[in-house]
């Protein structure tokens, strides 16, 4: 393997800006990020705070039970107790078989970083790994794609879910996902680990009770040697822990509107577009409701003065609320406004590894973390990856493109120039012509009819266009026939797309893990954490 390092711009204007620390976007934040200085600022921080360390690490350590694990992992554990000790942390949706790649860049953003910072700081730096099961958005987390036919199809699971169930209490059909994730490795076609890659996924299958479980026995039988620990948002048994947390939320629900409507409202006055779609009535908590089997989005209505469902199925006064969560803290959750607060509150985070939309919407809360007299964590930008398998970088050099070309732009434009340099000109030519001839020809025809039976033109319109459908027809065959003739170019063109920008994305977002554990084996993670990434804004190109 070896990294390429380009300068390509974020998904985001946002988050462009962030990478190259702009002054005006950097106001939106407490930290900066890769400055010495400032790390030691946030270590005084963080010194000065308390965190339930034991009872979290307790908990941390039964969760993990099932899940493999390995003695660095018993050593991380012992070093977050260290009331010295930092964590980098980073988090995602359980997505099935892990979800799209950069899922798995972010573990190795939230390791690479930690193992960097505690060789800097001289301090212990835990790596951990929020897993988000308390989000219900089940269609975000139940598909891949897989490519079929010279094309990346998307590949569903097969159940559906009709309530707005955590992820982290939906419940794995066993079989079911096995058949599901063995049709997917067949797509993905016969290669070298083939068999070690389905013997690992009915043992992950095995292990695993619900969707959540799933995802995190993958992730902890591909990383467990770094160390990394893992928890879930949606556990009700660390629902418990946080019940302390949820009191101040509810306490302060008003204040954390008001506060998130004043950030967001001196971000747009820059011409950011804002990222958190929230009203001043928002609550910014989930009550789970059994009966419904689902989650509920609580808002405040200050002329009743109740807490509200969305639904309006259910309603709370202040004091029932703050009651319940008192006493039934696991029937409470955090959205998007309040999860960061709850896992600063959590965690002594040196760092937070963040994708591009991430940093845009941490920076509409800075005013939310000083209503509970914190400072946001130094967001840290996740390592933006492309994978280039040899094949591909063989097409490159061949058709004279560059790899930063393609990621910036795709391959469509240079499609265009190719067809264009290999097809007929003048034939070409003769077709806009005939075609220009007949529509003036018609154009004639049309102004006599007219005059003779108006009665007659739809049907003339009408004739017009299955003429020149005909010679559309005829000119796409001799289209194709010129691509049938340069079909190894073209399929050149195609792989170079279907790998790099599938479907005009970059890769981290369609392409799967599996496909490279597939090819390339489960040895490919620890050679990837081996390479010398620094977090520099730089995309990473990794050559396979």
């Amino acid at each position: 393997m070896e990294i390429l390092n380009l300068s390509l711009p974020a998904t985001n204007r946002f988050a462009s800006g962030y990478l190259q620390q702009e002054s005006e976007i950097m106001s939106f934040f407490d930290y900066g990020y890769g400055n010495h200085a400032q790390d030691l600022d946030r270590i005084v921080e963080l010194q000065n705070r308390a965190f339930p360390r034991d009872v979290l690490a307790d908990h941390i350590e039964k969760f993990m039970k099932p899940f493999p694990t390995s003695a660095k992992v018993v050593e991380s554990l012992a070093k977050f107790k260290q009331p010295q000790s930092t964590v980098v942390i980073g988090g995602q949706q359980a997505g099935i078989l892990t979800g799209p790649l950069y899922s798995i860049h972010k573990v190795i953003s939230i390791i690479k970083l930690a193992e960097e910072k505690e060789r800097q700081l001289n301090i212990p730096v835990v790596p951990i790994f929020w897993i988000a099961g308390e989000d219900h958005d089940y269609h975000e987390v139940n598909h891949l794609f897989v490519p079929f036919e010279q094309k990346l199809v998307k590949k569903v699971y097969p159940e559906k879910m009709l309530q707005k169930k955590m992820v982290s209490d939906i419940e794995l059909d066993s079989e079911k996902c096995f058949n599901w994730a063995k049709e997917v490795i067949e797509m993905l076609g016969e290669a070298e680990y083939t068999q070690e890659v389905q013997t690992f996924i009915q043992k992950a299958v095995n292990n695993s009770r619900n969707y959540v479980d799933f995802f995190a026995f993958i992730i902890m039988e591909l990383f467990k040697e770094k160390g990394l620990l893992i928890v879930d948002s949606g556990n009700a048994d660390l629902r418990k822990i946080e019940k302390d947390i949820f009191l101040r939320q509810i306490e302060k629900h008003n204040e954390i509107s008001y506060a998130l409507h004043n950030q967001q409202r001196e971000i747009s006055k820059h011409g950011f577009p804002l990222t958190i779609d929230a009203s001043l009535q928002s609550a910014n908590l989930f009550y789970y409701e059994e009966k419904f089997n689902e989650r509920l989005l609580l808002e405040y209505h200050v002329e009743s003065k109740l807490f509200v469902s969305k639904n309006k199925a259910v309603t709370f006064t202040f004091d029932e609320l703050f009651q319940l969560a008192n006493e039934f803290p696991e029937r409470i959750s955090n959205n998007v406004v309040t999860r960061p607060l709850m896992q600063e509150s959590l965690f002594p985070t040196l760092a937070f590894i963040a994708g591009p939309g991430e940093i845009a919407y941490w920076a509409e809360l800075k005013q939310v973390f000083e209503i509970f007299e914190m400072k946001m964590p130094p967001i840290v930008p996740r390592l933006n990856l492309t994978f280039v398998e040899r094949a591909v970088d063989s097409d490159i050099v061949d058709l004279n493109l560059t790899i930063e070309e393609v990621l910036r732009n795709g391959t469509a434009s240079a499609v265009e120039t190719f067809f264009t340099s290999v097809k007929d000109a003048e034939l070409a030519e003769q077709f806009v012509q005939m075609k220009d001839q007949v529509s003036q020809q018609y154009k004639i025809i049309e102004a006599k009819l007219a005059n003779l039976d108006r009665g007659l033109l739809p049907l003339l319109a009408k004739n017009e266009m299955k003429l020149l459908e005909q010679i559309d027809f005829m000119q796409t065959r001799i289209d194709n026939s010129i691509q049938h003739r340069h079909a190894n170019t073209f399929q050149k063109f195609n792989r170079i797309e279907n790998s790099l920008r599938p479907n005009g994305a970059p890769q981290e977002r369609i392409w799967n893990v599996f496909y490279f554990l597939n090819k390339y084996g489960f040895t490919m993670i620890d050679d990837l954490l081996s390479l010398p990434f620094e977090f520099d804004g730089l995309h990473k190109v990794v050559k396979l």
